[in-house]
């Protein structure tokens, strides 16, 4: 027995163990945190996508442009993703098939291998984004040169895909824990900014713009949110993970994911609005219009001190780290899908990490190199939403599970709104 049969049958053990826990859980009839533990994780491992680096620089470049006004936006996003990471979550309970894999049964082998394409490109693009958020965090904690501090990234991220290998579990359980270290991060951020409640409650429930450039800001925030390689991810973490018998089962597990999928985007939203609340109450305030993450770390040493700033710094690492293996494992779902292959997860990150080492070793400034990621993400979006809503909305697939008429009505709604506001970033950023 070779080496990867040792893992794969470690990892079929834990499986195991996780779906005994789980089905303990589907036919116990009590209540509380017990019977839901089992059923914690994938929208956890999803929200990372919600947290990115790409979203440091967009809600810090409204906070400090526009204060609170835009925290609004924040509010709507997140409300949107929830019912996106729902219904994703739904379509591999009640499939056990995630939403590449339906595509390629549904769609022609051509439309499949170009669907697969682009889903590759916008992989690279959101790991171009997070591997240089992860190296510039710790080029700013430890001021080394950003070549090594890419090179430093790409062992971290290597040692936390390594999890992967050893079941769902340990995982979920790093990456859960960074998303803690970055809401401790900007917590206490928020407590040493001591923002307005007034301002801040106004730009929370009153939606208003100031301009074109608050619409493009609008857009990039919304960009940053709702992100495509969330939803291949969400319905390929919960097809496999624990499989319903039954359609009162199946009802069952969408339940506690639902929950699952609350908490987690209660957790990214209020991280994403500390952001933009921290910005909004130290550069607004101060008159400073930042739009880089360098400048925004030393703009927090000067006004807040250094404690403020390696938190800040702290933060960025970690989001970056645990977003860059799960771009990985998503690449992975997405390639066995479309086109039925697969290839070595080292492999494949090896191949995703060699664009933003080459940007990084030509000296591209960084946050811009994240913007422009963030641009070739909004073309992603359409190619996967629009889908989720079809399959979703089918009675035949969906059984019990499938959508409302209301939630569809909602989520098409929805994917206009966001497709219509990507193309306008487009535009805008490429002619504008």
């Amino acid at each position: 027995m070779d080496f990867d049969e040792v893992d794969k049958e470690k990892k079929d053990m834990k499986n195991k163990s996780l779906l005994n826990n789980a089905n303990t859980s589907l036919n116990d009839e009590s209540r509380g945190l017990k019977q839901l533990l089992p059923f914690l994780g994938p929208a956890f491992v999803a929200s990372v996508a919600y947290i990115d680096p790409g979203n440091y620089a967009t809600n810090i470049a409204a906070g400090s442009k526009y204060g609170y006004q835009l925290l609004w936006v924040i509010l709507a996003s997140n409300l949107m993703a929830v019912l996106i990471q729902m219904m994703s979550a739904k379509l591999g309970i009640a499939t056990g098939r995630n939403l590449p894999e339906i595509s390629r049964e549904r769609f022609s082998k051509k439309t499949s291998i170009l669907l697969w394409l682009q889903a590759e490109l916008v992989i690279m693009a959101t790991d171009l984004a997070e591997f240089i958020g992860a190296s510039l965090g710790l080029y700013l904690l430890f001021n080394i040169p950003m070549i090594a501090a890419a090179l430093i990234a790409a062992v971290g991220s290597f040692a936390i895909l390594e999890l992967q290998r050893r079941g769902v579990r340990p995982l979920e359980a790093i990456i859960t824990g960074m998303i803690f270290i970055v809401v401790i991060a900007f917590g206490i951020q928020v407590f040493f900014a001591e923002p307005e409640a007034g301002p801040l409650l106004k730009g929370l429930f009153t939606p208003t713009f100031d301009g074109v450039d608050s619409i493009l800001l609008s857009a990039g925030i919304l960009g940053a949110t709702v992100m495509p390689h969330a939803i291949y991810l969400h319905s390929g973490l919960t097809s496999s993970r624990i499989v319903g018998k039954n359609e009162k089962e199946r009802k069952k597990i969408f339940k506690f994911e639902a929950i699952d999928v609350i908490i987690a985007m209660i957790i990214a939203g209020g991280i994403n609005a500390s952001m933009l609340i921290v910005a909004a109450a130290l550069f607004n305030k101060e008159g400073l219009l930042v739009e880089d993450l360098e400048v925004a770390f030393n703009h927090f040493d000067s006004l807040l001190g250094p404690t403020a700033a390696i938190l800040f710094g702290i933060g960025l690492l970690s989001a970056g780290l645990s977003s860059s293996s799960v771009g990985t494992m998503t690449g992975d779902i997405v390639m066995q899908g479309y086109i039925n292959r697969k290839i070595p997860l080292y492999l494949r990150r090896f191949i995703t990490m060699a664009p933003p080492l080459a940007i990084i070793i030509m000296g591209v400034n960084p946050t811009k190199a994240l913007v422009m990621s963030q641009v070739v993400l909004s073309f992603g979006i359409a190619f996967a939403l629009i889908p989720l809503i079809i399959f979703t909305s089918n009675k035949k697939l969906m059984g019990t599970l499938v959508n409302r008429k209301l939630t569809t009505v909602i989520a098409w709604s929805i994917a206009v709104l966001i497709i219509c506001l990507n193309i306008f970033l487009l535009y805008e950023t490429l002619f504008g």
